[in-house]
């Protein structure tokens, strides 16, 4: 039975049934639904908030979505902590500056991959708050509850990530 977790790749079809009973589970337990991307809105409330608390206690957002570690936050940590426990596990983990594709692709500038993974992270953010919520919250908590917003959101996260991959490295397959 532990087999399957040292695989490096794992079924989708068990992942997706994995991440469906995890829902809800979510649901069952907590009345919530899975998202991550307010923990980032939070964890960027934290920051003000330590820097200038009057003036983040003034914010009307920050009034909304107090700047606290909750569920979350700390279904944050274990993303990352699931994820190094499963590239420990598999035998896959690697430090790398540079992953193989980019490198490929754009060459080997650390300050080029740092500036995309920048400004990647800041449309992913800015989409995700504009959207009122991220992959996890709308294209698989919301889409369970058939939220039409939830499905245009998918429909779009998906269209998004086809159309800036198929720029970012070619529409015409693996390598351009």
């Amino acid at each position: 039975m532990i087999e399957w977790l040292l695989m490096a790749r794992w079924s989708p079809y068990l992942v997706g049934a994995g991440i469906g009973v995890l829902i809800w589970t979510a649901f069952l337990l907590s009345d919530r639904p899975l998202g991550c991307s307010t923990a980032y809105a939070k964890t960027a409330g934290m920051v003000e908030v330590a820097v200038s608390r009057d003036s983040a206690k003034a914010m009307p957002y920050y009034q909304k979505i107090t700047p606290t570690i909750d569920w979350q936050w700390i279904l944050l940590i274990g993303i990352v902590i699931g994820a190094f426990l499963s590239a420990y596990l598999s035998g896959t983990l690697s430090l790398l500056l540079i992953p193989p594709l980019f490198a490929a692709q754009f060459g080997m500038d650390p300050l080029l991959r740092l500036a995309t993974a920048l400004v990647g992270g800041i449309f992913l953010g800015f989409g995700a708050r504009f959207a009122g919520g991220c992959t996890s919250g709308h294209g698989i908590s919301g889409t369970l509850q058939l939220s039409l917003v939830s499905w245009v959101a998918a429909i779009c996260f998906f269209a998004g990530g086809i159309l800036v991959a198929g720029l970012l490295f070619g529409f015409g397959g693996a390598g351009g």
